[in-house]
């Protein structure tokens, strides 16, 4: 018989799992890395951009109404420069797993052959019809 769980139980269960625990460092880190990719594109890019464009690419504004309406666009092409820049090394961080995990599979080999399901011998993986007993095979 399933003994219950009380809730508390069921949550340290569930937060002690492996994958929420990798999940966590992953946010934290992402963090960190986000505080150095803002510092990335305030003090070194906004600069340099700023350069071409007479002033902090940050304090970038559009006054509309007299002074009543200030869009500072600046900053929102900041904040797109960021999202850039994390995609980005997020996409290279995912392309590089998915490589390893490609060499862990290597060894294993592929496979070119299948069972008839009615004559059980073995045909090419590629075949339609069974050359041993001419049965259609899917």
């Amino acid at each position: 018989m399933k003994e219950k769980k009380g809730f508390l139980a069921e949550f340290k269960e569930f937060a002690l799992r492996g994958s929420v625990m990798d999940l966590a460092v992953g946010v934290i880190i992402g963090a960190a890395f986000q505080a150095i990719v803002k510092s990335l594109v305030d003090d070194i890019i906004s600069p340099i951009l700023g350069l071409f464009l007479r002033g902090n690419l940050n304090s970038l504004s559009l006054n509309l109404f007299d002074g009543r309406v200030n869009i500072c666009y600046g900053s929102f092409i900041t904040a797109i420069i960021n999202f850039v820049i994390m995609a980005f090394v997020i996409f290279l961080i995912v392309k590089g797993i998915n490589a390893i995990k490609r060499l862990g599979k290597k060894g294993e080999p592929e496979e070119t052959e299948k069972t008839c399901p009615y004559c059980q011998m073995k045909i090419s993986i590629k075949a339609t019809k069974c050359p041993h007993c001419t049965s259609d095979v899917e």
